[in-house]
């Protein structure tokens, strides 16, 4: 397991869409900046409280949690927030736990974004430099 800091933004995405379709100003789009951890055992990706209610978003439902330690725990799960890191973005939920934002594979994966963990930082995936490419199949 890699664990690597990263600048991320995060918006609502529910507001994005909103705005788009002129029901609400680009001001009133919530968004928060943040000091993520990219931790490459984990699946999902985490936001604390205090973040899900600087975005504005709400819980939809709940999802198990496993720990590395083998502990369980029943978590929030969040309506879709926009994740935009270095320039990429992709929009999925969050698990709702713990104290930072936590950057998991499915993010990753989707961006095509890789873990450099010589450098500690992330890098687009060095086949696909100006733009991700997900695999289908």
């Amino acid at each position: 397991m890699d664990e690597v800091p990263l600048k991320v933004k995060l918006t609502n995405s529910i507001d994005e869409a909103l705005a788009r379709r002129g029901q609400i100003k680009k001001k009133e789009i919530h968004s928060y900046e943040a000091d993520a951890l990219v931790d490459t055992g984990a699946v999902s990706s985490v936001i604390p409280a205090n973040v899900m209610k600087q975005l504005g978003v709400l819980a939809i439902g709940h999802r198990l949690a496993e720990y590395a330690d083998g502990r369980k725990d029943r978590v929030e799960l969040t309506e879709p927030i926009t994740f935009d890191i270095i320039g990429r973005t992709t929009t999925e939920g969050a698990m709702v736990l713990d104290d930072e934002v936590i950057i998991g594979q499915t993010i990753l994966e989707v961006l095509d974004l890789q873990v450099d963990c010589n450098n500690c930082k992330v890098i687009p995936n060095p086949a696909h430099p100006d733009q991700p490419v997900v695999k289908i199949k």
